[in-house]
């Protein structure tokens, strides 16, 4: 008897690549193996972080948007429709998912399970390579020149023409690895993988590869007894080993270890079992090869052993937020990728205090970052400005409790230091006391700051009004963050300071429409981008997404555009508001990168005649936005 519903699929499948290369007979099995899923409008596929699945996934009908989470939004990257796949990550790479799979509209999806489909493609050499180059290049359709679509739920925002030259590169293996004959005996080969700490040895007979004994066939054979300790190699170790040459590329080493189904490449001078050992090839090697994407530097990070590890880790953002902005990836995505780096990082150190302390933390607290940080608006290795937050104890406990976390904050920010990211002048760190509270102790301190706005008060909440959870007990932090909604609702008074301090940063520009620059100093005739532009914008999307009791939202372009959602009245300024202010923050990376510094100064006899206009155009929405501050908190008495 036909199965219908399994011959609409095979005749679908038929119609888009790689399926229409796979035969009639192997696409009809797929067909029949795979369950039909229906979306909802706003339903889930799968989220960032998700293990993966036993599949990966065509669009039938319908929409799928590809996402990353920024302070709680979606923010969309790419689409999928019908006949795109999506969820290639689990055919390839053993980590979560990097994006979120959502449903735009209500949408049919063909889940195919990666066990049927699997042998069928590693005998089917075209279609094996199609996958292999979308996954690489990180495009769907890498055939298709014209329109190729972003595979971003696989490879995060690098674009096709890097990754394919980086993936047609040779790969970086290990040279000369460790060794060992297969007389030798399985005890002493494991304490010598212990020793070196590598998982995987090559095994070998006269110099020439004849297996691998890897971490896998110790727990499988030996922890599990199938095996005594005591036997000699050549009885448990993988044969014949794969070899391959030394100028492979890293395309080829994929679709060799997904061929033969291995994790590891045994290099040998001609490529073949009968010459000489060269060196060993693993999945790790593959992985390093993506060293700049985002997704690899995030796994880097939660395996780094110590600082020095985290310091190289953050170097290598320095040429990630170079290569985005050369290829004109949005300084958005490029803030909202940075951010989680940074975050990433900083927990890692976290982690690793408290090892170094021995003793985990007493109480329950949370890690926040503030100011730019706590904005993701820090792309560029400025100072540190951090603050943490313990749960209340009693009087008896505080003094020990409160002297755990100075001490804790104290290893971090010195670790922060190492890394790059400077001790803050004014010393806002979690490491001064002054930082270091208890929950009820900082509802009190933002009370203070709100009730008493003097010039010391409204400065303390420009920096700690923005803050972003980074580590610990994420429900402290709310509870500070209802404190805040609930003592700033209706207060004129809170209002009117802090919106006479957002009114303090004109735009800069002069009678004449000149730059206003610095007119004396080591910065002399220089623009100063960050106070007379980006501040003025920053202070004001902070009030007015406070005074409309909006939480959780920190960046400064994601504040504009949620006040253009809930005011539309208003959203033609807002708007203009978010793009300047991301076009300001790109103005101000590029100058941090090519001058290796802040980027705070800009020297305006560098910039182009376009430049120029690009950012006086930046600074009209600065007198728009300030005027709705005037109408809407009465301050033209203020000004």
């Amino acid at each position: 008897m036909k199965n219908a519903i399994a011959e609409r699929i095979h005749d679908f499948l038929k119609k888009f690549h790689p399926f229409k290369s796979i035969d009639d007979e192997n696409l009809f099995t797929i067909a029949q193996s795979i369950s039909v899923l229906y979306l909802e409008k706003n339903d889930y596929l799968f989220k960032v972080n998700d293990e993966t699945h036993d599949f990966f996934y065509v669009v039938a009908s319908g929409a799928i948007g590809l996402s990353i989470t920024s302070d709680s939004d979606d923010v969309l990257i790419d689409k999928c429709d019908e006949g795109d796949i999506l969820g290639l990550r689990p055919f390839f790479a053993k980590d979560n998912y990097l994006m979120n799979a959502k449903a735009r509209e209500e949408s049919i999806i063909y889940a195919i399970p990666i066990a049927v489909f699997k042998p069928i493609v590693i005998k089917n050499a075209s279609v094996l390579e199609f996958l292999l180059q979308s996954f690489a290049s990180n495009t769907r359709n890498p055939l298709d020149k014209k329109n190729k679509g972003k595979l971003l739920s696989e490879n995060v925002i690098y674009d096709d023409t890097s990754n394919e030259i980086q993936y047609y590169q040779p790969i970086h293996y290990t040279k000369n690895p460790v060794t060992a004959s297969t007389l030798d005996i399985v005890r002493q080969v494991a304490q010598t993988m212990t020793s070196k700490k590598i998982g995987s040895i090559i095994i070998h007979e006269n110099k020439l590869p004849v297996g691998i004994l890897t971490d896998k066939d110790l727990r499988s054979k030996i922890a599990t007894g199938l095996h005594p300790i005591d036997i000699t190699i050549d009885k448990i170790m993988s044969s014949p080993v794969i070899t391959v040459a030394e100028n492979i590329s890293v395309v080829e080493a994929q679709m060799m270890m997904l061929k033969h189904n291995v994790a590891h490449l045994c290099v040998t001078k001609d490529g073949t079992n009968l010459s000489e050992i060269k060196g060993i090839i693993s999945e790790h090697d593959i992985v390093v090869a993506q060293a700049n994407n985002p997704g690899v530097l995030l796994r880097q990070t939660r395996r780094a052993q110590n600082t020095n590890d985290l310091k190289s880790i953050r170097e290598k953002v320095t040429d990630l937020i170079q290569n985005s902005i050369d290829k004109d990836i949005p300084i958005y995505h490029i803030c909202s990728i940075v951010g989680e780096i940074n975050i990433a990082i900083t927990k890692r150190a976290i982690e690793q205090a408290i090892e170094k302390l021995g003793t985990p933390p007493p109480t329950r607290f949370a890690w926040l970052n503030v100011g730019s940080q706590g904005r993701k608006e820090q792309l560029l290795l400025t100072d540190q400005d951090n603050a943490l937050v313990f749960e209340d104890v009693s009087e008896a406990q505080y003094d020990e409790v409160k002297n755990y976390f100075i001490a804790l904050a104290d290893i971090v920010t010195k670790k922060l230091n190492t890394i790059g990211y400077e001790f803050c002048p004014a010393n806002m760190m979690a490491s001064n006391p002054l930082w270091c509270k208890s929950v009820s102790e900082w509802q009190n301190q933002f009370y203070s700051w709100i009730h008493h706005p003097g010039e010391k008060g409204i400065l303390m909440c420009t920096i700690f009004f923005d803050y972003d959870f980074v580590y610990g007990d994420e429900n402290l932090m709310h509870e500070i963050t209802n404190t805040i909604l609930k003592e700033t609702h209706d207060n004129q008074l809170f209002y009117a300071y802090l919106g006479a301090n957002a009114l303090e940063n004109p735009a800069p520009l002069g009678f004449f429409r000149q730059f206003l620059v610095e007119n004396d100093g080591e910065h002399k005739d220089t623009f100063d981008i960050k106070s007379r532009a980006l501040l003025p914008l920053v202070d004001a999307a902070r009030i007015l997404i406070l005074s409309v009791g909006i939480r959780n939202i920190n960046n400064t372009a994601l504040r504009f555009a949620k006040l253009a959602e809930i005011e539309p009245q208003n959203a033609v300024i807002y708007k203009s508001c978010e793009e300047a202010f991301l076009e300001l923050l790109k103005f101000r990376t590029e100058e941090g990168l090519e001058h290796n510094s802040d980027g705070r100064y800009l020297n305006l006899k560098e910039l182009t005649k376009l430049d120029k206009v690009k950012l006086k155009n930046d600074f009209q929405p600065i007198n728009d936005i300030q005027e709705v501050i005037k109408n809407r908190f009465k301050l033209t008495y203020f000004t």
